[in-house]
């Protein structure tokens, strides 16, 4: 069996080479590995990083681009059984992560896999809220719904070919597709034991504008979704409110209240722009996809403490 590792950049050499490095690492008994990367255009060595660690690459030009049409170039290009998913700006925590995300696949129990997501101290003490609250640190295979995150995933080639990605969407093509895939009968698996740690290095702007595209593509996903003014306002104050307190209970000093607060403005602000639509949508799936609530198992998780990490071009490089 082959698994093809598709990594989507567009300059991504601040974190690629660790994320190469540790895909050296994986231990994959019975698994045969190739690295993909489908790139729109980047300039500041990525493409060198790559070619050093002998990726296979293929590219997409940036009036071309789309999440969906990205990942279903790359997956054209992929020659494995397995599409494993990942963020050029994410990297695994150990050598166990790919044998784990595509365990549930191998074993029939799911067509589309996602692992945990993990900040590091470098991350805004409010999206690490959000990681605990939508990849907690006990597994759901197979899981309910179609939550999904292809910022770390895999997904069987046979299921993508009968399905591939939306290629219109703004962004959660992964949500998208999980959605079709479980209206067709499939599972979807979350696992737990398969993280990687998810660096996001975006000015203001870019966070609002993250959160207005995903927002805009969920009115196509979900078209009975929407937040009003009050909604943001109730949805502001409660987040706040939780990341304050949550940081002072657990000593989190590496964000300043400014940062959080302005986090969740932008956060808000952004899903708001994206997702206003007059429609009522009912209060639980409003706080499923919107209010940033931890439940008290995961705000006494330790990954939500200040991490460091030792990267791998620090530590010992893998022998051959």
């Amino acid at each position: 069996m082959r698994a093809s590792i598709v990594i989507r950049t567009l300059n991504e050499g601040r974190y690629l080479e660790d994320l190469l490095l540790m895909i050296a690492r994986q231990e994959t008994p019975g698994i045969e590995v190739e690295t993909v990367l489908i790139d729109s255009g980047s300039t500041d060595g990525t493409l060198e990083i790559a070619a050093r660690h002998g990726a296979r690459v293929t590219h997409i030009r940036k009036n071309e681009f789309s999440f969906g049409r990205s990942l279903n170039r790359g997956s054209c290009f992929a020659t494995g059984d397995i599409l494993v998913y990942i963020s050029g700006h994410c990297i695994p925590v150990d050598a166990h992560w790919l044998q784990a995300l595509c365990q549930p696949l191998i074993d029939g129990r799911a067509a589309y896999s996602y692992g945990r997501q993990i900040g590091d101290d470098d991350s805004n003490y409010s999206e690490r809220r959000i990681f605990a609250k939508y990849f907690p640190e006990t597994s759901a295979i197979p899981q309910e719904g179609f939550f999904c995150n292809n910022a770390n995933s895999a997904l069987l080639r046979s299921a993508w070919e009968a399905h591939p990605f939306d290629e219109d969407l703004t962004g959660l093509e992964d949500m998208e597709l999980a959605k079709r895939l479980v209206q067709a009968g499939e599972k979807i698996a979350y696992v737990a034991e398969a993280p990687v740690f998810h660096h996001h290095q975006e000015s203001w702007a870019q966070v609002r504008r993250r959160f207005e595209r995903e927002a805009l593509a969920l009115r196509s996903i979900m078209p009975e979704v929407h937040l009003s003014r009050v909604d943001v306002m109730r949805c502001l104050l409660s987040s706040v409110r939780g990341d304050w307190q949550a940081a002072r209970k657990h000593g989190v000093q590496s964000t300043s209240k400014t940062d959080m607060l302005r986090y969740r403005w932008n956060q808000y602000v952004g899903s708001f722009k994206g997702n206003h639509e007059h429609r009522r949508l009912s209060q639980r799936a409003k706080e499923r996809f919107f209010y940033p609530q931890v439940n008290e198992k995961a705000a006494q998780d330790d990954w939500l403490r200040p991490l460091r990490r030792t990267p791998p071009h620090e530590s010992q490089q893998p022998e051959g």
